[in-house]
């Protein structure tokens, strides 16, 4: 991935999206932003004990970093609906852990702490997505629901989707001492060793099973646990941590 810094605020972009000159994205990393304690610093909207008022302004710290008008969120609540904008309500925003426009502008923006968040474009539509997955995530295959709804409103083709996964919960990390209850039985091909299942892989496979090209994903494959100046971690920071905020947007 590729490092890129403004002042103190520091970002990641894919090479897989740098031929796209009509594409902004970025996934910012934990600094350069107002909030304090074990939320320092660029919180986009993790723990509510961290104020409003700081998410907001670590919020419109990327907005302007990126340079679009306006960022638009989905209450992420661990389920597999996506909403399409500007045409879904706010009732079908609380529902949904990602979101679809082929609007400009409009910075897609997901929040995620270990969770994955999840760049998809098309560019024959000149459609994004954005999508927050964790484990429970790949249980309902947020992935597959993502590349059908995008099938549905702009007539995109899996083969044609580029998708691109920011840093994450690690294999040596993702330990599920409940996994028989947790994780259905399909999945559990992915455990590599006692309790630990390999999440990267599991979206790997999702995708390529929704039709999407090996060629056309990237997935950073850094685990957020382990690189604690950078990424927040939910695991690691017990729950009290902040969140990143990960950012597409059409220019």
């Amino acid at each position: 991935m590729l490092r890129r810094k403004a002042g103190k605020i520091e970002w990641l972009e894919f090479e897989l999206l740098q031929e796209f000159p009509l594409l902004k994205h970025g996934v910012f990393l934990r600094h350069g932003g107002v909030s304090k304690g074990p939320f320092a610093s660029l919180n986009a909207g993790g723990n509510k004990n961290d104020t409003y008022a700081c998410r907001k302004k670590n919020q419109e710290l990327i907005r302007q970093v990126l340079g679009v008008d306006s960022l638009h969120l989905c209450e992420q609540i661990h389920a597999d609906q996506v909403a399409f904008l500007p045409e879904s309500s706010v009732e079908e925003l609380k529902k949904s852990d990602g979101m679809i426009t082929n609007q400009p502008q409009k910075g897609l923006l997901v929040r995620h702490a270990d969770c994955q968040g999840a760049f998809f474009y098309d560019p024959l539509t000149n459609t994004i997505a954005a999508v927050h997955c964790g484990w429970r995530g790949n249980v309902l295959n947020i992935y597959a629901a993502t590349v059908k709804k995008m099938r549905e409103t702009v007539g995109a083709q899996p083969r044609n989707i580029r998708v691109c996964i920011s840093p994450s919960l690690g294999p040596e990390r993702s330990e599920f001492i409940n996994y028989p209850t947790e994780l259905p039985e399909p999945l559990w091909k992915y455990q590599f060793r006692p309790n630990y299942f390999n999440l990267w892989e599991i979206s790997r496979q999702q995708l390529l099973e929704a039709g999407i090209l090996p060629e056309h994903m990237q997935l950073a494959e850094i685990c957020t646990y382990d690189n604690p100046d950078d990424y927040y971690s939910f695991r690691r920071d017990k729950r009290v941590t902040g969140a990143h905020g990960s950012v597409i947007s059409l220019i």
